[in-house]
């Protein structure tokens, strides 16, 4: 897990300096949009901010833990123990409400190719679930 350089580029893969992308979404701006709001994520992983992950997830997902403490430890012991190495968006559709994004993130332990679904909560979007695609693993 790496500390958060404002002067490093961005974990999210943007090309883009982390002041001048996830940045400020880690300090409290809103995502435009679901991409954005899932690179987010990404970067906040890269860096172990188990509080945003946590922020950012919806209350229905599957994996959200109403133990917050232990939760947060289990995003630290993730973050501390793995790498990520590159995030490629492949593919990303919005509605009003409800918008997917599929990825692809190189991590120390893998591929892990994913299709998230994102919902739109008072204009805010929020992680739902998401798909694992295996082929690729």
């Amino acid at each position: 897990m790496k500390k958060p350089s404002a002067n490093l580029p961005c974990p999210c893969g943007s090309g883009q300096k982390y002041k001048k992308c996830c940045q400020k979404y880690h300090k409290g701006a809103l995502p435009k949009n679901a991409e954005a709001l899932m690179r987010s994520r990404y970067s906040a992983y890269a860096f172990g901010l188990a509080e945003y992950i946590i922020k950012t997830t919806h209350p229905q997902n599957p994996e959200y833990n109403k133990d917050r403490p232990t939760w947060k430890e289990e995003i630290v012991q993730f973050s501390t123990y793995t790498e990520f190495l590159h995030l490629n968006v492949m593919d990303f559709q919005e509605e009003e409400k409800e918008a997917f994004v599929t990825f692809e993130a190189e991590l120390s332990s893998g591929i892990l190719k994913e299709k998230s679904r994102f919902l739109r909560v008072d204009g805010k979007w929020l992680y739902a679930d998401g798909v694992f695609d295996h082929s690729s693993t």
